[in-house]
């Protein structure tokens, strides 16, 4: 989440991570949490940075954002450049995704200190634009802290004006069916955006997690992930997608 002057430039009020079973959390070290079955809270941002842009302001940015992942109320974080950029009307150059497990927690984050002054001090002097979504994701099968070297892929969809929840339902839905065509390995987060004021009309929002970039490009190309998603094009006024790669402590700075 991001603060100018004082002021929220995205509000977004998480729900608590719990087991799906138990509907409790047990605060375990990240590396422990190798896969399981949550509901937590996704927040993703991106950034345009500003063409010509001294790099070494653009590392600061990085590894300001990056650093913001030893903040106690944060459960994973990851900033750095977007791998591939798919989308035609919408352009931006770097993200970061991070996860949080309360409301209290993210709201902590939002207002701390050191948050406020990585916006203020790097992000905004650079950057012309800026997006994000945070939605709700359930019953979530994987790591939640994705290892380094793994591949994301991004996606934002604007559905038409004019549609109901029928429609929307069944854009959801389609997404949420990719789950057992993406492969062994690979899955998907995806839900509703609740935090409009930075998303810039698109509503519903999802993360590919996968091994790696060929294991991305393979499910990408698969026949029958295509025909599922043919089914609802017409729905779509507009999508944003972007391929991200997990960098390692070493190489997030770009």
């Amino acid at each position: 989440m991001l603060y100018a002057g004082g002021r929220s430039l995205l509000h977004a009020p998480p729900t608590t991570l719990r087991s799906v079973t138990s509907r409790c959390f047990i605060r375990r070290p990240l590396s422990s949490q190798i896969r399981m079955s949550t509901q937590l809270v996704e927040h993703v941002v991106l950034f345009n940075v500003r063409d010509k842009t001294d790099p070494i302001k653009v590392n600061a940015m990085v590894n300001g954002l990056n650093g913001l992942k030893s903040l106690d109320m944060v459960l994973h974080l990851t900033a750095g450049p977007i791998h591939r950029h798919r989308s035609s009307s919408l352009k931006f150059t770097h993200m970061l995704h991070s996860r949080c497990r309360t409301k209290d927690d993210l709201s902590n984050y939002s207002g701390h200190q050191s948050h406020l002054g990585v916006v203020r001090e790097t992000v905004l002097p650079i950057c012309e634009d800026i997006m994000a979504v945070d939605w709700e994701a359930e019953d979530l099968v994987g790591p939640v802290v994705p290892p380094p070297g793994s591949a994301m892929r991004l996606q934002f969809v604007k559905l038409k004006d004019g549609l109901g929840e029928r429609e929307k339902e069944e854009v959801v839905g389609v997404i949420g069916g990719l789950q057992e065509m993406i492969g062994v390995g690979s899955h998907i987060s995806f839900g509703e955006n609740f935090s409009p004021a930075r998303a810039k009309g698109f509503s519903i929002a999802s993360i590919g997690f996968f091994p790696g970039l060929s294991e991305l490009d393979a499910a990408a190309e698969k026949a029958e992930i295509v025909k599922q998603k043919d089914r609802v094009r017409d729905y779509i006024d507009g999508l944003v997608v972007v391929d991200y790669v997990v960098p390692s402590s070493h190489s997030a700075s770009l």
